[in-house]
């Protein structure tokens, strides 16, 4: 009897055996019927981006250089070679000093463009280069101190312009892209969401502006926010930096006031 029973055991680990290879499994647990996935095959994923909306309002985007007279300049004692050689002054500093900006094309056929009251005030010279690398010289047609706001024209053909959006129609939430040339970089673009409406950065501020927190640094000033319809809901002015950096509170004056300014601009 016990060697029929280990002659039956025997037999039956035989023909399990014969039933796994016949269903195409090695004794390492690996299908040998099912192909291997090629590694060429591509794997479909959902992307997410804002790069058709960047493409077509990237033209629109422009950088500001400002010559400034240098305050060494202004004394007409220093503007004397004996003097500064006196005083220890080298020529040099009596040079324009540059500055650098942001701005928007928002009006292609009259070459108007928008930037902050800042950027530009008291400036000698302002140069605008466009995304194609033409450099063209401003004038300033409209200025809003209260509002920082400033309208440039420039003499050009062929400008691509980002239309204005018509109202304020922002909430809060929603997402938002900025453009600009910080810190000399070039063009730059950053994104966020619209944090708060109707900020004073200032109790005595006339102006309700957009907050968000798109990462704005100097050289921003002056370019546009742009929401997802690439309208341009507000011009960014200032930023929140009590560590001397971006901190994610950026603000911008809405499109209602950018407007106005426009308008005065263009009559």
């Amino acid at each position: 009897m016990k060697r029929r029973g280990l002659f039956i055991g025997a037999l039956g680990c035989a023909l399990l055996a014969v039933l796994l290879l016949g269903w195409g499994f090695s004794w390492g647990g690996a299908a040998r019927d099912i192909p291997p996935v090629s590694a060429a095959e591509p794997v479909p994923i959902s992307r997410l981006t804002v790069a058709p909306l960047v493409k077509r309002i990237s033209p629109a985007v422009v950088n500001i250089a400002v010559a400034y007279p240098s305050p060494y300049a202004q004394n007409p004692l220093l503007r004397d070679p004996y003097f500064r050689r006196h005083f220890g002054v080298p020529d040099v500093a009596l040079e324009p000093r540059l500055s650098a900006g942001s701005g928007v094309i928002v009006d292609a056929a009259r070459g108007l463009v928008l930037t902050n009251a800042h950027v530009v005030k008291d400036g000698l010279v302002i140069v605008v280069m466009l995304q194609d690398q033409r450099k063209l010289e401003a004038r300033l047609v409209g200025v809003s101190p209260d509002a920082d706001i400033a309208v440039l024209q420039i003499p050009a053909r062929n400008l691509k312009a980002a239309p204005l959006a018509s109202a304020d129609t922002a909430e809060v939430g929603d997402y938002v892209v900025a453009v600009g040339n910080p810190f000399g970089l070039g063009q730059t673009v950053t994104a966020g969401i619209v944090s708060a409406l109707g900020r004073g950065l200032t109790p005595q501020s006339p102006v309700g502006l957009i907050q968000t927190d798109a990462p704005i640094n100097p050289g921003n000033s002056g370019g546009p926010l742009i929401n997802m319809r690439g309208e341009v809901i507000g011009i960014n002015t200032a930023i929140l930096a009590p560590f001397e950096g971006n901190v994610g509170i950026g603000f911008a004056v809405p499109a209602s006031v950018v407007r106005d300014v426009l308008r005065q601009a263009r009559s």
